[in-house]
């Protein structure tokens, strides 16, 4: 990653939106902006903890090993968002990895200051105590899916997902372009699984496909996979 000369503007990530106004010259101050291009992995899976990052602009994907030679996409982050923070506890180690889905300008804040930053803004505290609540939440969805749901089901719920978290374009396809490598890492499926999948969806009616971009075209029956569980063998 290189320094970037375009700094944030200390009003669009969940750090500056919850601090005091008193401290947004200290945040100011001691701040970092990095660039980093598209494949870039900002840190690794086991790598010590150096600080907190948020996105100024940009998507990026945090994945962990799974399996020897396979990754699963725990979450995406996009403008305005934390991420590292996975990282915090007593150990300081990513227990996850980042990469740019594309090219991204990200703030880096070192681990003292963001600290401070948190006994000194109570609202900010509580703010990512509640962020933290909803990441476990979902994460417990997430492992249940991957137990409980058929692939065609966590594709449609992947689907779905990035729909409600990214939004769509004028045209109505989702908002940002994925591989098929790397939904399926965060569908928890092979790349062949879901490629057959989205093939099986097309034909259904269900998606429409332009190059990487992907039009949910019966958000209903979409959703209504989601609601199949695998029934266990006696």
């Amino acid at each position: 990653m290189k320094k970037s000369k375009e700094l944030c503007d200390l009003k669009s990530c969940l750090m500056c939106r919850a601090c005091l106004k008193e401290w947004l010259p200290v945040l100011g101050e001691r701040r970092i902006n990095y660039k980093v291009k598209k494949g870039e992995v900002i840190f690794r899976e086991g790598e010590p903890v150096k600080g907190i990052y948020f996105v100024y602009n940009g998507n990026l994907k945090i994945h962990k090993k799974w399996g020897s030679d396979k990754e699963l996409i725990i979450r995406f982050a996009k403008s305005g968002s934390i991420f590292g923070h996975r990282g915090l506890g007593s150990r300081l180690v990513y227990p996850v990895s980042a990469t740019a889905l594309e090219s991204c300008t990200v703030c880096f804040v070192d681990m003292e200051f963001f600290n401070a930053t948190l006994k000194l803004n109570n609202e900010f505290a509580y703010t990512l105590m509640m962020f933290f609540a909803d990441e476990l939440q979902e994460s417990e969805r997430k492992m249940r899916n991957l137990a409980h749901m058929p692939v065609k089901g966590r594709v449609a719920q992947a689907l779905i997902s990035l729909q409600e978290k990214f939004g769509v374009t004028a045209e109505g396809f989702i908002n940002i372009e994925l591989s098929r490598q790397d939904l399926a890492s965060y569908a928890g499926a092979t790349y062949e699984t879901v490629f057959r999948v989205l093939n099986e969806m097309v034909q259904d009616s269900l998606i429409q496909l332009l190059g990487k971009s992907i039009l949910i075209a019966d958000y209903s029956r979409l959703e209504s996979l989601t609601r199949q569980v695998v029934v266990p063998a006696d």
